[in-house]
């Protein structure tokens, strides 16, 4: 057995690590649920990835892990806020991901789907028209591409708008140009502060009737909606309200397992970036969903939201370092470095509880590995046992 020291608020203790979980991939994609992971990326340890300074990509390993999604049954979701859009990712950067991802998608025959947004502008409001104009630029780039389209929440939209019309201003014209049906983002100011009173109100239910306006204007044109609200009641209550047709993506990496599982009311699908630190053990538990095995579904999700919620806690948007140090753990890339430095986004206590829970996951494949790179990380921080 592979034991190492680890520190907590108490000041540590060993922990033995367990065995790992079956990595085996299921013999498809789920059957009764769209599940889309979001990928991040991985940062060139020979690059200048320092905080303002362009993002430096691992082309090769960064696809690589898209590979293993793929791999798993999921569709990839690239270019979003996992993959550190407006924090570390900039636009030319997420230019060349999304032909990329798309590239590989065609050629691994998997599913991507790009988020599309206006982070090319700079800080603060812009005219509508300008707003308008920065979706279509980059709408047409992942068109060209060939990869789905996901409209996501724009902080320039967020700082001009004075009123819902504003929104569904803006969206109603960007949809209009879209070649095919699109996914909606809705992030919440957990996850982006800039993000506060999205849809033209702070009143969770206003924005929401404003939300559901602007998808029942556009028949045929919205494949589905990511929620990303962290508030399991209103998701099921949206879910209900949406038109037929129409799905509802998770985003909620506190209550997945309920949501995805559903009620007799129905079911979310899922876009969760959780889903690419826990793929492996995500991917059996919808393959027993598939089976109608709940009891196994339960079980091998129940481990991993303990996992999700710690990676998620607040400040919210620095979980992207904790999905980044859980590929590095599981040896799906070679180091611990992050566009824009934002590996030191997560204190070393945060990120040894994070190796606990990930262990009792049963996501370290190669204990002996994690455990290397954990000592290692613990060496750096004068931690060493």
């Amino acid at each position: 057995m592979t034991s190492l020291w680890l520190p907590d608020e108490n000041g540590g203790s060993v922990h033995t690590l367990g065995a790992p979980a079956d990595w085996t991939p299921p013999p498809g994609p789920p059957k009764s649920r769209v599940v889309y992971a979001a990928a991040h990326v991985v940062a060139d340890p020979l690059g200048d990835n320092v905080p303002g300074a362009p993002a430096a990509i691992d082309w090769e390993t960064t696809l690589n892990f898209r590979r293993h999604l793929w791999a798993q049954g999921f569709g990839v979701a690239d270019a979003m806020d996992t993959a550190q859009r407006g924090m570390g990712l900039d636009w030319a950067a997420t230019a060349e991901l999304i032909r990329r991802s798309a590239a590989e998608a065609r050629a691994c025959g998997g599913a991507v789907a790009v988020g599309v947004g206006t982070d090319h502008l700079p800080a603060g409001p812009h005219p509508l028209d300008r707003i308008v104009e920065a979706y279509l630029e980059q709408l047409a780039v992942a068109e060209d591409a060939g990869a789905g389209v996901i409209l996501m929440a724009g902080r320039a939209l967020a700082a001009t708008a004075r009123s819902a019309d504003d929104y569904l201003d803006v969206y109603r014209r960007v949809i209009g140009q879209c070649g095919g049906k699109v996914i909606l983002h809705w992030l919440g100011e957990a996850f982006d502060p800039a993000l506060r009173g999205y849809w033209g109100s702070t009143d969770i239910g206003a924005a929401t009737t404003t939300f559901l306006d602007l998808i029942k204007e556009n028949p045929g044109k919205v494949d589905g909606v990511k929620v990303s609200l962290l508030d399991a009641g209103h998701e099921i209550a949206l879910r209900r309200s949406l038109p037929e047709g129409v799905r509802l993506y998770t985003g909620d990496d506190f209550h997945y397992p309920e949501l995805i599982r559903g009620d007799g009311s129905g079911h979310s699908d899922a876009l969760l970036g959780i889903f690419a630190g826990i793929a492996p053990v995500a991917a059996r538990a919808l393959h027993a969903l598939d089976q109608g095995d709940l009891d196994a579904y339960d079980a091998l999700l129940a481990p991993t939201v303990p996992l999700s919620r710690h990676v998620f806690a607040a400040p919210t948007p620095y979980y992207k370092t904790g999905i980044a140090f859980l590929a590095w753990l599981a040896g799906l890339q070679p180091g611990f470095v992050m566009v824009g430095g934002l590996q030191s986004g997560r204190s070393v206590l945060h990120l040894a509880r994070t190796f606990r829970l990930a262990d009792a996951a049963g996501l370290l494949p190669d204990p002996d590995l994690a455990a290397a790179r954990m000592r290692s990380l613990l060496e750096t921080a004068g931690l060493a046992r």
